[in-house]
């Protein structure tokens, strides 16, 4: 049997139509069940996250926006990682999560190591399990050694958190960094201004909330218009003024990717 076809027709004035009535209703049906679902969609299998900070740089900048996908990772258990396309965290991986010392916020780093794995860094190099680890994501913006941050684990300095404390005194077996079970060591990028695993310690795996997919929109800001739980008024009238100008456009849907060393 054909479909019905949909036609426009002109009412009188002043009166309305069963079918007029019936037509707005269904519209009005089809969009709440398309809000309902976008909203869905946006807190559990996708996430927006915008990139406050130059800790990745210079493989994500400050103002990439970014879509998360929630739904990378496998759980440790259930039966949902046997119906769904999950993963485990690898080495590489670039993840998003809750920062283990304030779960209110949101970092994103690369996984350098995962459970079992020994890490140290000697003159800038990371050793993985005895091997220099071949990073070409990697940037050094500081031509100086820097005693803790770039030989470590060794003496803590001030900028070590309670949490990096624990682990340089409970996970250090000789001379390198023991990733305990149900924990990933992770680090920026950048690797000379990042606030990362070396100071704060280990990702707990129930911290992270998935990796990121796409760059869907990229834009040149500062770090103090970008933190803020909100959007200032400054970066308001930014935007208005200079969106055509400062939007990176080369970075427009570009895909986000792990590197397979």
């Amino acid at each position: 049997m054909d479909r019905e076809k949909t036609t426009l027709t002109e009412e009188p004035a002043g009166k309305s139509s069963p079918r007029r009535e019936s037509t707005a209703r269904g519209a009005i049906a089809e969009w709440t069940v398309t809000i309902i679902l976008l909203l869905f969609g946006t807190t559990t299998l996708v996430q927006a996250f915008v990139i406050p900070t130059g800790s990745m740089e210079d493989t994500l900048l400050i103002g990439d926006h970014l879509l998360v996908d929630k739904l990378a990772y496998a759980p440790s258990d259930g039966a949902g990682r046997h119906l769904l396309p999950y993963s485990d965290v690898k080495r590489g991986d670039i993840i998003v999560f809750r920062y283990p010392v304030d779960i209110r916020q949101t970092f994103v780093k690369r996984v350098i190591g995962v459970p079992g794995d020994r890490i140290k860094i000697v003159n800038k190099q990371v050793y993985r399990n005895g091997a220099k680890v071949y990073e070409p994501f990697k940037f050094h913006k500081d031509h100086y050694i820097d005693p803790y941050r770039d030989n470590f684990p060794t003496m803590p300095t001030a900028q070590v958190l309670e949490r990096g404390l624990a682990m340089l005194e409970h996970d250090v077996v000789n001379g390198e960094i023991v990733v305990p079970p149900g924990n990933y060591y992770a680090m920026g990028d950048n690797r000379d201004s990042s606030l990362d695993s070396r100071y704060w310690g280990f990702v707990p795996r129930e911290n992270i909330m998935g990796k990121p997919l796409i760059i869907y929109w990229s834009y040149e800001a500062s770090t103090e218009a970008l933190a803020g739980p909100t959007i200032s008024i400054d970066h308001m009238f930014d935007l208005i003024q200079h969106f055509f100008t400062k939007t990176r456009w080369q970075r427009t849907f570009k895909l986000v990717r792990g590197y397979r060393g």
